[in-house]
């Protein structure tokens, strides 16, 4: 590994920085930044805009009219050597006559996956891999996901009492009627979240109990750009009613109601789903589970078939107890509010996994949100499952 000198730490930084600027419109790509510097001078930048057009390297270069002799170029991601919707950066990179070409992380995309670093290195290029690898691994760690597994990033949500409580199970609530655990700043906090990830998710036990829209709702000028990521709902058996906000909160933008396969030919279940689809919902049935209900690993993989890298499972209990049961969940934020009621809802329910081997939580971070805590943190360790 090189020792990183003080500019390409910071130059790299500039890069991941780039990069952010396009997050949510680069799909399915990931997002990449470039940066070209000579004699310790930035010459030009660039940033993957959208899939299809110039990947940050082309777009640093064009600047330049694609030459930059004796230059360093700085990339979050490695070049790609393929042909796509656009041809290999690669290519367009040695003709540039740039000197050396420092690289945060390698792809994991199959046709690229060390290749593209290999080819550079095979021209006579110098490449040095590995220039704050951790946090451009992180930057595109839902595509990472969805390109080897072919699932996307699961993040369990919860808004939580202290005593571990996200709802009340004895109040016989009318639909809709919410009773919010946080303040306003944590709720605006979620709405951020949600907008971060490209599906959000809850059962039907939420969508009956909470009437929920789903949507993400920020103030303007935010609003005007606000991503509308897809709006699922798990529901084996196809309870969700009609008349349920969820199915009317985004025109143009349908929800996606995920159903199981029937073991046998359901009258009723077909009723309720043409029912479901007049109401301008699209309803999908994938394979059961043992218990009759949406199998996950079935779910996951639909979802990525439809270019989902990252998934918001907002619950409730018995959807968390699904996903933490099946080792499905790769991150967590957890909503703490300074509040204890002695009972309620906890936030899993369900078989859970072994005591003696539950999955562990990496390093967590820490925020304020008014009187609020969120918690934020990585899965490291997906635990073992119960034996039955």
């Amino acid at each position: 590994m090189p020792a990183w000198s003080k500019d390409d730490l910071r130059f790299m930084r500039e890069a991941l920085d780039l990069a952010e600027r396009g997050r949510g419109s680069t799909k399915p790509n990931p997002v990449v930044g470039a940066v070209l510097v000579k004699n310790g001078k930035v010459l030009s930048h660039g940033f993957h805009r959208r899939a299809g057009l110039p990947h940050a390297e082309i777009e640093a270069l064009a600047k330049l009219d694609m030459r930059a002799p004796g230059a360093t170029l700085y990339v979050t991601l490695e070049p790609c050597c393929h042909h796509g919707r656009t041809g290999p950066c690669t290519e367009a990179i040695l003709r540039s006559h740039v000197q050396r070409v420092v690289v945060g992380c390698c792809d994991e995309n199959p046709l690229v996956s060390g290749r593209g670093i290999a080819a550079l290195r095979r021209a006579g290029l110098r490449v040095d891999a590995g220039c704050l690898k951790e946090e451009c691994q992180r930057q595109n760690r839902a595509f990472f996901t969805w390109i080897r597994g072919k699932r996307p990033w699961v993040t369990m949500k919860v808004a939580t009492t202290l005593d571990g409580c996200i709802g009340d199970r004895l109040e016989k609530r009318r639909r809709g009627a919410m009773r919010w655990i946080t303040g306003t700043p944590a709720r605006a906090a979620a709405h951020l979240l949600r907008a971060d990830h490209d599906a959000v998710l809850v059962g039907v036990g939420t969508v009956c109990a909470d009437n929920p829209r789903m949507t993400v709702r920020l103030p303007p000028p935010a609003s005007a750009s606000t991503p509308k990521p897809l709006r699922v709902v798990l529901d084996s058996h196809l309870r969700t009613p009609p008349a349920a906000a969820i199915l009317r909160a985004s025109p143009g933008c349908p929800a996606l109601i995920v159903a199981a396969t029937p073991a046998k030919a359901d009258r009723g279940m077909e009723i309720r789903r043409r029912r479901l689809k007049a109401a301008g919902a699209e309803v999908v049935l994938v394979a059961a589970d043992r218990q009759g209900h949406v199998a996950l690993r079935a779910l996951l993989r639909l979802l990525a078939g439809r270019d989902v890298q990252s998934l918001l499972v907002e619950g409730g209990s018995r959807i968390h107890g699904a996903f933490v049961s099946a080792g499905l969940v790769d991150s967590v934020a957890v909503f703490l509010a300074p509040r204890l009621v002695g009972s309620g809802v906890p936030i899993v329910e369900g078989r859970g996994l072994d005591w003696r081997k539950p999955a562990v939580l990496g390093p967590f971070s820490l925020c304020g949100l008014g009187t609020d805590i969120l918690l934020t943190a990585d899965v490291v360790n997906r635990g073992q499952r119960r034996r039955r």
